[in-house]
């Protein structure tokens, strides 16, 4: 049964808006204009439609507003913002295996230890890494919890405009060095 005070034209649009984020946690505003072939207006008109009816959540992280599923933890909603930029997501997928010092996270994921250092300051807060020091203040890299950051990271995979970027960001940091 539609909503009367929803227009007939707008309902598909919005639902495809509703499915397209519960299918895609964390997705940020401007890929879902792309993935939708939305115009940014058409775009947030039913986005904050959607979020009044409390069926969507939009969170900022890291200057990107992204959109969730209410059922999705808060906790969780920031970690998978995160895991949607490549570059974070392979510094995560590195430590899966062990902990690693930065300077080896960095040549695995082939970014400047600076840029590694940018993504990992919001891993850090989101309490997805922790930086453990050593008796000699070296630093080495873990995870906090491998079995649900591996969880997290089957829900995402990062859109082609992030990779890009994130490809572009360690292409200028190879060409610095």
């Amino acid at each position: 049964m539609s909503d009367p005070a929803t227009p007939a034209g707008d309902r598909p649009t919005r639902e495809r808006v509703a499915d397209y984020v519960f299918a895609h946690p964390g997705i940020h505003f401007n890929e879902l204009v792309r993935r939708l072939d939305l115009a940014p207006g058409q775009a947030q008109y039913h986005l904050r439609r959607l979020v009044r009816e409390d069926r969507v959540v939009g969170e900022e992280v890291s200057g990107r507003t992204h959109y969730f599923d209410p059922t999705v933890a808060p906790i969780d909603r920031r970690r998978l913002a995160l895991f949607r930029r490549e570059t974070a997501r392979d510094a995560v997928v590195e430590l899966l295996d062990a902990p690693a010092r930065p300077d080896a996270v960095a040549d695995a994921v082939g970014v400047a230890r600076s840029t590694l250092e940018w993504h990992l300051d919001g891993l850090v807060e989101a309490g997805v890494v922790e930086k453990r020091r050593d008796a000699h203040g070296r630093v080495t890299l873990a995870l906090t919890d491998p079995e649900a950051t591996a969880a997290l990271l089957q829900q995402i995979e990062p859109s082609l405009p992030d990779r890009l970027l994130d490809r572009f960001t360690r292409l200028v940091d190879a060409l610095l060095e």
